[in-house]
């Protein structure tokens, strides 16, 4: 009999990914989604992959509710919590992405201890590594955001407070049977999109990179992540025992410049894509009028690098090179938006 994991907002882009990655691999889903009206768009993303057959079914769960959580864990061997608020742009309260990130990793941690499952695989962020760095840094598992830092978005606050709480958690558990946690922590995410949904922060950036609707990019750079790449660390730390109680970093080995984005987009027939930079002090000026430009003002002018060393180590893993990542998400969107 397949090993059963539940794994909480598999209709996310992300989740989507773990979803397909988890049954190629053997495991029987439980998805969890905040409405069963999504069940067959789920369904139909999925099997742009991989047949589902009988090793798929569905339950419904809210990030600020106690109601089904304790049913949605019944008979699961792992519990995969990727489900997070969804943020495009800075809100005028920072709670409402706080709040649901603290209090649904909360209902998934105390539902999965009560459920006598071994194992939590948590999808955080390298913002929680990196939010409110005003120099340009290099990260690793021992880094943490401080939330009480000056330009720190509200995004990275509730991926750093939820996480966290989530180890807050697992270290002050009393019983000899200790559940176990596993956090992954992507940078910004792209690759291909299964469902077509291209409003997320990185695949909406990138829609109009190639549409010419950027014309000029942010002077920054960063450790990209591919949503294959992140699926499958997911994947394989579920029952590694060298992953337990550790944080995994999962991004390209280097740091690239959105320019360097552009210019592979460039030569390679995307003939609308600017590769001119916007100078800092204009982006600085439009974050105090635009949200969507305060989310980015923090990262002008830096190089944010993480350190993968440990990630590769422990899952014998190689990134998905950049151009390949590149080039599959832009072929992504062009299949949905032509």
């Amino acid at each position: 009999m397949n090993k059963k994991v539940l794994l909480t907002g598999i209709s996310g882009y992300i989740g989507n990914h773990c979803a397909v990655e988890l049954l190629k691999n053997g495991y029987s889903v439980r998805g969890s989604v905040r409405n069963l009206s999504k069940t067959e768009q789920v369904i139909n993303s999925i099997k742009k992959e991989v047949n589902p057959k009988d090793n798929l079914e569905f339950c419904e769960l809210n990030l600020l509710s106690d109601e089904g959580w304790d049913e949605a864990v019944k008979g699961c061997d792992f519990v995969m919590h990727v489900a997070s608020p969804f943020i495009n742009i800075e809100p005028k309260d920072e709670n409402e992405y706080i709040r649901p990130a603290v209090d649904g990793t909360m209902r998934a941690l105390k539902a999965a201890k009560s459920a006598g499952i071994k194992r939590v695989v948590l999808t955080s962020s390298m913002v929680s590594m990196l939010g409110n760095a005003d120099k340009s840094i290099k990260v690793d598992s021992q880094s943490w955001t401080n939330v009480k830092g000056k330009n720190v978005s509200a995004y990275a606050k509730s991926k750093t407070l939820a996480e966290q709480a989530a180890w807050d958690f697992i270290n002050t558990q009393s019983d000899a049977s200790k559940m176990e946690l596993v956090v992954v922590n992507p940078g910004p995410v792209f690759g291909p999109s299964l469902s077509g949904d291209l409003s997320g922060a990185s695949m909406s950036m990138f829609t109009q990179m190639i549409q010419g609707k950027m014309p000029m990019l942010p002077q920054a750079s960063i450790n990209m992540s591919d949503v294959r790449d992140i699926a499958k660390i997911h994947v394989l730390a579920l029952e590694n025992a060298n992953a337990n109680g550790k944080r995994f970093i999962v991004t390209t080995e280097e740091p690239y410049a959105f320019q360097e984005v552009a210019k592979i987009l460039k030569s390679n027939g995307y003939d609308k894509v600017s590769t001119k930079l916007a100078p800092n002090f204009l982006l600085k000026i439009m974050s105090y009028l635009d949200r969507e430009a305060k989310s980015m003002r923090s990262f002008v002018g830096k190089t944010y690098n993480g350190n993968v060393s440990l990630t590769m180590k422990t899952f014998d893993w190689k990134p998905v090179p950049l151009e390949k990542t590149v080039l599959d998400t832009a072929k992504s969107i062009e299949s949905y938006i032509n």
